[in-house]
């Protein structure tokens, strides 16, 4: 399918910038990159976004984040942070928020610093994946 138009954070005037310069502050707080990425995997694909992986990814976790709650390879803190993830990729309303026990389980690995990290990467994930999948962009090839 081809795409709509250009991506839209190039075709708005001054949009990209800003969302490059939170996702750099996101990535200075201590949450390890494998975590965001894992995060970043897990939102697109609760999105509908697609990303292809070359034959030998860098870590070999990546092609199980859909699977994380059966694959044994993810610490306790990447599968608090990937649930967190899916609740608030999940939520339609207030009522159906994460939970207070989703909210814990993550607490109990991350700073609130880090906690706020992950809430805006996540966040910040599903702006780009609803502006990329409403738009039909080409999908994303994982660095």
């Amino acid at each position: 399918m081809a795409p709509r138009m250009d991506n839209p954070s190039l075709v708005v005037p001054g949009a990209l910038q800003p969302l490059l310069d939170l996702s750099e502050v996101i990535g200075k707080v201590g949450v390890p990159q494998s975590t965001l990425d894992f995060i970043r995997l897990r939102v697109a694909s609760l999105n509908g976004r697609v990303y292809t992986f070359p034959t030998e990814p860098a870590d070999k976790r990546l092609p199980q984040v859909d699977s994380w709650r059966t694959e044994p390879s993810f610490t306790d803190a990447e599968r608090a942070a990937l649930e967190l993830a899916e609740a608030v990729t999940l939520q339609t309303d207030a009522a159906n928020a994460p939970t207070d026990e989703v909210w814990a389980s993550a607490a109990k690995h991350y700073t609130d610093v880090q906690l706020g990290a992950l809430v805006m990467h996540i966040s910040l994930v599903n702006f780009w994946n609803r502006v990329n999948v409403a738009t039909h962009q080409d999908d994303a090839v994982w660095r």
